[in-house]
Order: C-alpha cells, then sequence, then structure tokens
C-alpha cells in the first residue's frame, strides 16, 4: 500500500517525455498508448518497460440542471430552493465529464539492462519512426507507476479541455 508521501513523490516525478500529438476527441472515443518507463529501485542500470493503452470515453457535457439534479438526491424543500437558486446564478456554466478506462490486461512490460537515458532514446525513435501520434512516453517511478500513468491522464484532460469546449461551442451545444 502506497503512503501519502509515496503518492506525491510519484506525481511530482512523473515527466511526460513525449506527450501525443493529438489531444482526447471531442465526439468520439480516443485510444492513447503510452510507454511507461521506470528504472528498478533496487537494481543499478535495470529499467522496466510498460507498454500499455488508455481509453478516453467522448466528453460530455454536464449542465447546472444535471448537477443539481444530482445535488437534490434524498434533500428536502430547503435544499431544493437553494439549488434552484444555484441554477438561476450558473445556467451558462457547463462542465465537461471525461470518463478513462484503463485496462491492466492491455499492459505488457519487460526489464531492461540499460541506463533510463539509453532506453528513454530508444523508445522515442520507435515511437517517432512508427508514426505513432496517440502515444506518449512518460518517465515514472516504479512502484507507483499507476499514480504517474494517472497524473499523465489528468494532464491530458486538463490539454484537451480547451479544445473539446471550443468544439462543443461551434456546435451550438453549450
Amino acid at each position: 500500500m502506497l503512503s501519502e508521501d509515496d503518492i506525491q513523490y510519484a506525481a511530482e516525478n512523473t515527466q511526460v517525455v513525449l506527450a501525443p500529438s493529438h489531444q482526447i476527441a471531442t465526439f468520439g472515443a480516443t485510444s492513447f498508448r503510452f510507454y511507461l518507463i521506470s528504472e528498478l529501485m533496487d537494481q543499478v542500470n535495470e529499467v522496466r518497460v510498460r507498454d500499455g493503452h488508455i481509453h478516453a470515453e467522448r466528453p460530455q457535457i454536464v449542465t447546472p440542471d444535471h448537477y443539481a439534479r444530482l445535488l437534490l438526491e434524498g434533500f428536502g424543500d430547503r435544499a431544493q430552493r437553494y439549488v434552484e437558486q444555484l441554477r438561476e446564478r450558473l445556467r451558462n456554466v457547463a462542465v465537461l465529464r471525461y470518463g478513462f478506462q484503463f485496462r491492466k490486461t492491455d499492459v505488457t512490460e519487460k526489464t531492461v539492462r540499460d541506463s533510463m537515458d539509453a532506453v528513454i532514446e530508444r523508445t522515442k525513435r520507435q515511437v517517432e519512426t512508427s508514426g505513432e501520434p496517440l502515444s506518449a512516453i512518460i518517465q515514472g517511478v516504479d512502484d507507483a507507476w499507476e499514480v504517474c500513468l494517472l497524473k499523465f491522464t489528468i494532464d491530458l484532460i486538463e490539454r484537451s479541455s480547451g479544445g473539446n469546449l471550443g468544439d462543443f461551442r461551434k456546435r451550438g451545444l453549450l
């Protein structure tokens, strides 16, 4: 089990070496391939490369009306009036909801006996020559590699959200 310090350390030491050249698609699902590279803690020049996919579902618009329905479940009349006031004040606010699926069955891993820099460079050349625009190379912490992957997905959502909101606006959906 990871401690809070372990989680914080992993998040702070996650580095995207190569980001996908595309963002999360606005009107469809997107599948990203990742290579998560980490040094083994108890071995010198032992590097683990995890190769897998993250599947992002189509972003959904969540409006104040939707939030109000969620908030009011099991609450009385006073809460209903308060949420009505909130709904009126926030009627032009919408939030995007992203759904990710992470399947561990998609993940393969191999241990390579080489320096971290050499493994990263080799993986980078492989991705660039194979023309994989939806691939990412992430340098992370071995024991907490899933935290590193989650940090990457959150950053990807932040990077994509502006374009997704713009696409929804262009189509008159916001």
